[in-house]
């Protein structure tokens, strides 16, 4: 079992043997415990690899040994704290808010979804915490992101033992 290892003060994300460069919410970071949703802040804590989103116009099926599944144009996070589905995967159109994970942007080409506040979800305390690619943003909404290249290198050595320490 292999860490994943991100430091949010200095920005970077350390992963078999390589640090690279890697984007933290716009607010900084909190604990987990003080994490609230729509704070844009990036929980720490150590969170499980759960499986891997893939945008099929825009990416390859990847080599990995990550559970992982093809994003459909429907697909959706739920973010609102009224919704028995809060923090977990939806379609749209959806009853309640809920994040579009096809995005125009790019962000969501390859999406690692990370089990922050997954077992049981508490609504309220974050939703949708993932590693993704970057964008135009210096910055994201309380996820971890790191370039396109760099995170398509990093889900072909990914199992489902890994996991994220996000300091």
């Amino acid at each position: 079992m292999s860490a994943i290892r991100v430091d949010t003060a200095a920005r970077t994300l350390t992963a078999f043997g390589n640090t690279i460069p890697c984007l933290i919410g716009k607010a900084g970071a909190a604990d987990a415990a003080d994490k609230r949703e729509g704070d844009a802040m990036t929980p720490r804590g150590t969170y499980a690899v759960r499986a891997l989103l893939v945008r099929p116009d825009r990416m390859q099926a990847p080599k990995t040994a990550l559970p992982w599944r093809w994003l459909h144009q429907s697909d959706g996070w739920s973010d609102d704290v009224r919704d028995p589905a809060y923090n977990r995967p939806v379609r749209h159109p959806h009853l309640f808010s809920a994040e579009h994970l096809w995005r125009d942007d790019g962000l969501y080409d390859l999406i690692v979804i990370l089990g922050h506040n997954d077992a049981p979800p508490v609504p309220g305390m974050g939703s949708a915490i993932f590693l993704h690619c970057t964008a135009e943003k210096p910055y994201t909404q309380g996820c971890v992101a790191v370039s396109r290249d760099a995170l398509l290198a990093l889900v072909g050595r990914l199992s489902p033992a890994d996991t994220i320490a996000i300091a």
